[in-house]
């Protein structure tokens, strides 16, 4: 490639002029206003993305806020539940003990000395 300096396209002499010259002053008003195009731009941009970032943080909170929702709702249907399972365990104990009263106290029996073993930790 044997191309010269002054021969590539936007470098030619006729834009080699000093800010001094007529042409400069152009220049200077055309970056002014390209820069104040860029400002402009800049900040379309700046609220754009605040636009974008509310807008998924705020479908973020109301998908939080939801599930939230569904895990304290299966929450306290859960405790509902264990609740019941509890009354059921307990009335059914109970009716085992008016049934069987030896039984009933065989088994205390020997939950206390399970308790007792493993309260005392396998000392001798």
């Amino acid at each position: 490639m044997n191309i010269q300096a002054d021969q590539r396209s936007g470098y030619g002499n006729d834009n080699k002029t000093g800010s001094t010259g007529s042409s400069g002053r152009s220049t200077t008003g055309d970056i002014n206003a390209d820069l104040n195009t860029l400002r402009a731009d800049f900040n379309a941009l700046k609220d754009t993305v605040t636009d974008y970032v509310s807008k998924t943080g705020s479908d973020a909170f109301d998908s939080a806020k939801k599930a939230t929702t569904d895990v304290a709702n299966k929450a306290s249907d859960l405790a509902s539940a264990a609740s019941e399972q509890a009354k059921t365990f307990a009335s059914e104990l109970e009716r085992m003990g008016r049934n069987n009263p030896l039984g009933a106290i065989a088994g205390a029996v020997l939950v206390g000395v399970v308790i007792g073993l493993i309260g005392r930790g396998g000392r001798s």
